[in-house]
């Protein structure tokens, strides 16, 4: 291939070059009709394996699935993905971490202690632990078959970073495409809930024995209520790769309309 290519540059050369004997032009004929375009060539078509929407780039020809529980703070994800992932049997995960190193840039995340961050800073902090976790666990995940449930993914990041923040979102959906090698979930679940009852959820846990608010729970109200709003657009915009599902019921009946949103969408079956 490289070899063709640098033919193909002298061929380009030699073709602004004016023969002025015979021996110039034995080299400059051959290379004009070598590289001169065939005709089928000219009205080929896209590789039917990838698929754009927007920014939103799909590789096809995975047998893995990928499917993202998102929702705001006190949604119940790390619950349903769990369940999630027995019923279907498949492999699970979360953001930001996964993997060692993206567990480290999670611990910096959402440290208490660590204050304010810059919203780029805090954008480009995600999307790195998210390229580690991809290339380190997904991706040979979904490359040998498995399908990947992960609590939390790029809608998160839209929401929190994007909507949140206040990060311009088409921006934020296109760091996020360059960042994953443009993989998105074949289905995202959001876990839609009202900032009330997760506001008295988040009471209870306080309560109890559990560790205090991380660095993004502490936020305000107001910034919640974007995240909130956000997610209900995200999904609004693209029922093509979305679904919602009530969060606010008690945790079996979450877990079987999720279960009938996954297995309905994308033909998973039940794990035995």
């Amino acid at each position: 291939m490289i070899c063709a290519y640098i033919f193909a540059i002298v061929a380009r050369i030699c073709l602004h070059l004016a023969p002025q004997d015979d021996a110039i032009t034995e080299i400059v004929n051959p290379l004009r009709a070598m590289t001169r375009p065939k005709p089928e060539a000219r009205c080929a078509r896209p590789r039917p394996w990838r698929r754009a929407q927007g920014s939103n780039v799909r590789a096809m020809g995975r047998t893995g699935r990928l499917v993202a529980i998102e929702g705001g703070e006190g949604a119940g994800k790390s619950t349903q993905a769990g369940l999630l992932a027995v019923a279907i049997g498949a492999e699970l995960t979360r953001e930001p971490g996964g993997s060692p190193v993206a567990e480290r840039i999670r611990a910096l995340l959402l440290d208490p202690s660590l204050g304010r961050l810059a919203p780029r800073a805090e954008l480009h902090l995600m999307l790195a632990a998210r390229a580690e976790h991809l290339s380190s666990r997904i991706e040979p995940a979904l490359s040998g078959g498995r399908d990947v449930v992960v609590d939390r993914f790029a809608g998160s990041t839209l929401a929190y970073q994007g909507y949140g923040r206040g990060l311009s979102v088409a921006e934020v959906r296109e760091a996020c495409d360059l960042a994953a090698g443009g993989r998105w979930p074949e289905l995202s679940v959001l876990l839609d809930i009202p900032l009330d009852l997760a506001e008295r959820r988040w009471a209870a846990d306080r309560a109890g024995s559990g560790p205090g608010p991380d660095r993004i729970e502490a936020e305000d109200r107001e910034f919640h209520q974007r995240v909130g709003e956000g997610f209900r657009a995200l999904a609004a915009a693209d029922d093509e790769h979305w679904v919602v599902v009530d969060g606010s019921a008690p945790t079996d009946e979450v877990a079987a309309a999720v279960l009938a949103a996954v297995t309905e969408r994308l033909g998973i079956k039940v794990a035995p």
